[in-house]
């Protein structure tokens, strides 16, 4: 059976960059638009000309890409033509392939935003489409507001969304701006444009995810005919964010009946590349991925339970919906006080050792890991510190360094411009063989401020390591997190320290003491025996 094309209509360069916290720099905009590119989407808006010099810059030096490269703009103003108004030419002049405009239409919107005659706007509308189309453009209309303008005024919204059709139009696509729409009122809406005269084939979709619908209002979209959906990476977005297209293209090319019966750009290449990109976008944000983010979120296919990760191992399909390959996702059966040995012989295998079945160590294993449970310890979420404890217990542990002794001062002075400032110095002793190695190390950032005593002693046990320093040295801190397991005078701190390296690898180490700094260097010296363990260093 022939499948119907979808096409796919990236706005994280735009509609993305409307989140609260996130400003694209140039660089940022050049690595996402090729990320995208790579992945196989059809078209990238790349911003809006003029708003900003960023996105001014981005359209001078606009990236070469095989998607459709789109700048965005808005329908001409009242009173002047579309060849005069200089918004506009700013659009047409950013010389992109396509040009998407935002209109109004709800009638609301029209009288009292834009205070305007309902007349007007439908002018504006079919006037600025013309003129795209007529400079050699693909023109593409956001009907904004246009599930609340049809709930208003039905005639009015589908009398806006036909002028632009009538106008020439590529793409008539019907936004939910305010996000408040249901999947039943995007059917209805969708439906209600095709049966007025604009085809399903020249249907979008742009939904906000005010209620947590935008993926699902995506989907009924297109089952009611839009050809089209528009969406950003992670589902980036203002207030709640837009539909995440990093959920919908798994959805569309995984699941039914939208797998057989309609094909997108990205190939089987891209999807398995996709928890790569989504991770990539909450590094250029710095911002720590969303373990529960459907299909790459770190915890999408872990399992914890016992009884799930015994049946996993017979057949993943019995808690898998989907293989987490297929996406670039990878399994973990985590080690927790809840574990059995099915999911202690999983964890095992992923880490590359093999134990039999029976093997009167995992019980010792377990014993351990649920007695350090019992103290603080959480192994579900540091997956790195427990296969050392299980490598310690098997024998597989090597003893690269001791610690003989370390130190933390924090120094609140002023400086030599009379400004009070805090200083934190770490000093590691450590003993290598019969070497006996010391490093100190101040905490500061670029412009000279403290950055705390955890950070002087991730850089004070990093500084030398003697014949281990080369493996270490793209060694990087990423998070840090710190909770307090029980309250009262003798509440005890757990630590844990997410690192990463040049190789892309990420992993995650625990500490647990009374002493916020004892428990931070016990997840430091976690995270550097394993990286040197994963780089397949001999002990010295």
């Amino acid at each position: 059976m022939t499948r119907e094309r979808l096409y796919l209509y990236d706005t994280t360069l735009r509609d993305g960059q409307q989140t609260q916290g996130v400003d694209f720099s140039f660089e940022d905009k050049t690595r996402i638009a090729a990320a995208l590119d790579r992945l196989g989407l059809d078209y990238i808006e790349g911003g809006w000309p003029g708003a900003n010099p960023t996105d001014s810059e981005f359209f001078a030096r606009a990236p070469r890409t095989r998607a459709t490269f789109t700048a965005f703009g808005m329908t001409k103003r009242a009173g002047r033509s579309a060849a005069n108004d200089d918004v506009l030419a700013a659009v047409m002049n950013a010389n992109t392939p396509a040009v998407c405009l935002v209109g109004k239409t709800h009638d609301f919107h029209v009288t009292t935003a834009l205070g305007i005659t309902l007349e007007e706007n439908l002018e504006n509308i079919a006037a600025s489409v013309a003129h795209v189309v007529a400079g050699g453009r693909e023109a593409l209309f956001d009907a904004e507001h246009f599930f609340d303008g049809y709930r208003a005024n039905p005639d009015y919204a589908l009398a806006c969304i036909r002028a632009a059709y009538q106008a020439g139009a590529r793409w008539v696509v019907l936004c939910d701006t305010n996000g408040g729409a249901l999947p039943h009122d995007i059917r209805k809406g969708v439906k209600a444009a095709v049966d007025a005269g604009v085809p399903g084939a020249r249907l979008g979709i742009h939904t906000h995810n005010d209620t947590e619908n935008a993926v699902a209002n995506s989907l009924v979209a297109v089952a009611a005919g839009a050809r089209q959906i528009q969406g950003t990476l992670n589902g980036l977005g203002e207030r709640c964010g837009n539909a995440n297209l990093v959920s919908l293209i798994p959805t569309l090319m995984l699941k039914e009946p939208y797998a057989s019966q309609f094909e997108i750009g990205v190939t089987q290449d891209g999807l398995r590349s996709l928890t790569k990109v989504s991770r990539l976008l909450d590094d250029i944000l710095n911002r720590v991925p969303n373990p529960a983010a459907p299909y790459v979120g770190a915890s999408a296919f872990t399992h914890k339970a016992g009884l799930h990760a015994s049946a996993i191992a017979k057949d993943p399909t019995t808690y898998e919906h989907i293989p987490p390959e297929a996406v670039g996702n990878a399994r973990f059966i985590p080690m927790s006080n809840q574990a059995g040995q099915s999911n202690l012989r999983e964890r095992l295998e992923a880490a590359g050792i093999t134990v039999e079945k029976g093997d009167p160590r995992l019980a010792l294993i377990l014993e351990d890991i649920k007695a350090r449970e019992d103290r603080g310890f959480a192994y579900d979420t540091a997956p790195a510190s427990f296969e050392l404890v299980a490598r310690g217990h098997l024998g597989l542990l090597p003893r690269f360094f001791d610690v003989e002794r370390y130190r933390v001062t924090v120094d609140r002075r002023y400086n030599a411009r009379n400004e009070r400032i805090t200083v934190s110095e770490a000093v590691v002793v450590v003993r290598i063989g019969d070497e006996r190695l010391m490093s100190v190390s101040e905490s500061r950032d670029e412009s000279g401020h403290d950055q705390g005593p955890v950070n002087a002693l991730s850089r004070a046990l990093a500084k030398d390591l003697g014949p281990y320093q080369s493996s270490i040295e793209d060694l990087r801190l990423v998070d840090f997190r710190v909770r307090i397991t029980n309250g009262g005078t003798d509440a005890v701190t757990r630590v844990i320290i997410d690192s990463e390296d040049g190789q892309g690898r990420r992993w995650s180490t625990v500490g647990v003491s009374a002493n916020v700094v004892d428990a931070s260097f016990q997840a430091l010296l976690d995270s550097i025996v394993w990286k040197l363990l994963r780089d397949g260093v001999e002990p010295a």
